[in-house]
């Protein structure tokens, strides 16, 4: 495999799944209330916090070049107008030991979660949510931007469209199980929460034409700051995209639900020095809306199909927003390692191919360093380069994390 010259070979992570104990946010609060639809609560998570050190230098040690971690929001402005010194300091550590291992830190601002604080003040439909978010996305890049090429503002800008599709169509794409909640074709989480509601404002439950209007400001408006007091970092924001392919007479529901997870968000990227894609899977569409996944498909963990040729068919319609592209996510949730590197081998020749069709393709950073906390699904799911021992948090090297550091050296020394 050939890839450029300063290409991003790593692994992207959230500060939710992976730090533990944080307590201020909307899904602690999510996940400890009566009655609650998660599996279990995150608690000690993989104590990421703590051990961030030896989690950086593991990846470095395989030959990964590049980390990909978020900002607690809650954290750094647990309560409104209060910003802690202390989360502040603590995310200068962890981009100082990037830097000190030779890692490039892609950080997001926004994984999913937020402060408890907004959302009594209504969320993600708040129409000041977006001067909200570019306040706090001014006081960490004032404090932390020398240390930031690479920021994404909002992960998944377009996940309330995706989860809308999911429970519009009964699992888009995936095989419905009825033990579980709905999930998109991602890591994420699904759509339900104590009683079937998703809690109100919450950046996962936003659907409405009022939701899309606050968070494609908010955007913008941390875009704008980010480069007044940042101006040497590169900012975008990721999306989740499917290979959305049509079934016959499906043609026309595919182009509309490609234009709602994808090209309504044009507008609003078009200032953008990167496009962050996160890739999964494919969804089959036919005239009456998106199709289940094939009886004899394989399934990952979290009930969608194996399909890690997704990835390059992707890359090529996302070119399309004339933005460098970032693979910010790709991966898959399953115990047999062995498929693990069955779907990178396959997904990296897809991206390969898009790069030799003249896409620009600037790295590719897999979904995810550590087994973690997966949202409504507990701890069960295995998307991790990494085991982690939650009884004793011991990290042990899957065989899949040293085949992509295998990779990533080759093409180092190429």
């Amino acid at each position: 495999m050939s890839f450029p010259d300063g290409f991003l070979w790593g692994s992207a992570t959230a500060a939710h799944q992976i730090e533990g104990n944080n307590l201020a946010s909307d899904f602690w609060a999510l996940e400890h209330a009566a009655n609650s639809r998660f599996a279990e609560p995150s608690g000690d998570a993989c104590d990421h916090y703590r051990l961030f050190r030896e989690d950086i230098a593991l990846l470095a040690d395989l030959g990964l070049n590049s980390f990909r971690f978020s900002i607690e929001w809650a954290r750094v402005e647990p309560e409104d107008g209060f910003f802690s010194d202390a989360a502040l300091a603590h995310y200068r550590d962890v981009l100082e030991a990037c830097h000190a291992s030779g890692v490039v830190p892609v950080v997001t601002l926004h994984h999913f979660t937020s402060p408890k604080w907004l959302m009594g003040l209504g969320g993600w439909e708040y129409e000041r949510t977006p001067e909200r978010f570019a306040a706090y996305c001014r006081t960490v890049m004032a404090e932390l931007g020398d240390l930031i090429p690479y920021a994404c503002t909002l992960n998944e800008a377009n996940i309330g469209r995706v989860i809308r599709r999911i429970v519009a169509n009964l699992g888009e794409g995936r095989r419905p199980r009825v033990e579980q909640a709905p999930v998109g074709l991602g890591e994420g989480p699904g759509a339900s929460q104590p009683g079937g509601r998703a809690p109100e404002g919450h950046f996962l439950s936003q659907f409405s034409d009022t939701a899309f209007d606050v968070i494609t400001r908010a955007h913008t408006a941390a875009r704008a700051v980010i480069r007044e007091v940042s101006p040497h970092t590169e900012v975008g924001l990721t999306l989740a995209l499917q290979d959305v392919q049509a079934l016959p007479g499906g043609e026309k529901a595919a182009e509309e639900v490609w234009a709602e997870l994808f090209e309504d968000f044009l507008p609003a990227i078009a200032g953008d020095d990167f496009l962050g894609v996160q890739n999964y899977s494919r969804i089959r569409v036919g005239p009456e809306g998106v199709a289940p996944v094939p009886e004899d498909a394989e399934v990952t963990q979290m009930g969608y199909e194996f399909y890690p040729q997704a990835l390059g068919s992707v890359l090529r319609a996302a070119a399309s927003a004339g933005l460098p592209l970032i693979v910010t996510e790709n991966g898959l949730a399953t115990d047999d390692d062995a498929r693990r590197v069955a779907f990178v081998r396959s997904a990296l020749e897809g991206l390969e191919r898009s790069l030799a069709d003249g896409v620009d393709v600037r790295g590719y950073l897999h979904w995810t360093l550590l087994d973690n906390f997966e949202w409504m699904h507990g701890f069960a799911p295995k998307f991790g380069l990494i085991a982690v021992d939650r009884a004793t948090q011991r990290r042990t090297v899957k065989e899949s994390a040293r085949f992509l550091g295998a990779i990533a050296r080759r093409n180092a020394l190429a």
